[in-house]
């Protein structure tokens, strides 16, 4: 596969995890990547293994709470690489506590991080796609995004907001040439359950049970990649899972009385 070659993607959340699935794989395909998320030595490990030579490669660290300087970003990716093809928004972090003991400042981060993140790196790179007349934004949601879930309060919001905020921009953008796709995995094998974060901030530091024998990033980053080249607008990736999304759709309340039976880990 060479559709990827020389095309220009960014990646948040790219330290690990899906993030860092969809780097490998780009990069094999011959893509220029930007690799961005706070940790610098893990995307410097992640860059060694996509095995690009330095012309096609950019570690750009950032954190995701603060994209205030979102377009400064964008133009330093625009410096080196000239056009952004593809930006790919994956950064985010997961949530395990109940509404009613959640701090206001921890749903700030989530909103932050989860939701806000996306929007201003998108509007950072929307004028040069524009210019371009192409270009294709990933974002990575949730099928928490479909449904509300037990500890899952303000990262659910998040990511609902995530799909009326984009298919808005889609419609809004498509006669530019500007593709939008949805991705909503459902349980992946990541650090996503041990870095959610509890109600007193800390880390929850345990992989949930539902995660341990799930998809594995590998496999989601494969799917995301050949829904990219499909032009899909929305993806549902996952196990048995995924139907919880129809159920709720065509038999709600089926789905309620399923959804009340299901652990929160």
């Amino acid at each position: 596969m060479n559709q990827f070659k020389n095309k220009v993607i960014w990646i948040t959340g790219a330290s690990s995890g899906i993030g860092e699935a969809l780097a490998v794989s780009f990069a094999a395909q011959g893509a220029r990547l930007i690799l961005s998320a706070r940790r610098e030595e893990e995307l410097k490990r992640v860059g060694t293994q996509c095995k690009l030579p330095e012309l096609d490669l950019m570690i750009l660290p950032f954190d995701l709470h603060n994209t205030s300087k979102a377009s400064a970003l964008a133009a330093q990716v625009i410096n080196k690489f000239g056009r952004i093809d593809i930006l790919i928004n994956n950064g985010g972090f997961s949530q395990r506590s109940e509404a009613i003991n959640t701090p206001e400042e921890i749903e700030r981060k989530l909103m932050e991080v989860n939701y806000f993140a996306a929007v201003n790196l998108s509007k950072a790179v929307l004028p040069y796609m524009k210019r371009q007349k192409s270009g294709h934004i990933v974002v990575v949601s949730s099928i928490a995004g479909k449904f509300g879930f037990f500890l899952r309060s303000s990262y659910s919001a998040a990511k609902h907001a995530l799909h009326g905020y984009f298919e808005s921009l889609r419609l809004e953008n498509e006669k530019s040439g500007i593709r939008v796709l949805m991705v909503c995995p459902g349980k992946i094998q990541t650090a996503i359950s041990q870095n959610a974060v509890i109600a007193s901030g800390s880390r929850h530091d345990q992989m949930d049970p539902s995660h341990v024998n799930a998809m594995s990033a590998e496999e989601c980053a494969r799917q995301i990649v050949k829904g990219i080249l499909k032009n899909k607008e929305e993806m549902l990736i996952g196990g048995k899972e995924l139907l919880t999304v129809i159920i709720k759709r065509f038999f709600p309340k089926l789905f309620g009385r399923i959804i009340r039976k299901q652990s929160p880990y």
